[in-house]
């Protein structure tokens, strides 16, 4: 399920922010905002899919839709949830066409500005020069 998110999130990257990037293993170690999405997979299994970005990956995204040069706190907030939609709902069409663990994805949430410390059992790191995004998945039925 994560290699859905992933691969939605690289094109996302690819596609709209237009900028190469370089992906790792793990969680960024800056200060982000923070959403989520929590997935049902046809098979009953409840999952949540964390979206963690720095205020410079996200400026990046406000410039690109909103064309904001510096977006206060509130629209960065508002583009965290909205670059989670997009990024998640690409992800359950990716999974589709795979017959890849199909899922149904719920409304996004903002959970918080700050380190990244929820528990996660595996997760990516997009850098895009020096701005990053993570991706999170959490197995809620353990």
């Amino acid at each position: 399920m994560l290699n859905s998110i992933e691969e939605a999130a690289i094109n996302f990257c690819i596609h709209q922010i237009g900028e190469d990037h370089n992906v790792k293993d793990g969680i960024t170690k800056k200060r982000t905002l923070i959403a989520y999405i929590d997935l049902d997979a046809l098979d009953g299994k409840k999952y949540r899919a964390y979206i963690a970005s720095d205020a410079g990956f996200m400026q990046r995204v406000s410039k690109l839709f909103l064309e904001e040069d510096e977006s206060d706190e509130e629209t960065l907030t508002d583009m965290t949830l909205e670059t989670a939609n997009l990024i998640i709902g690409s992800a359950k069409v990716i999974a589709e066409d795979r017959a890849d663990s199909p899922y149904s994805i719920n409304t996004p949430f903002f959970e918080k500005i700050g380190e990244f410390d929820l528990a996660y059992d595996d997760a990516k790191t997009i850098q895009v020069g020096e701005d990053e995004l993570t991706i999170a998945l959490k197995d809620l039925d353990v």
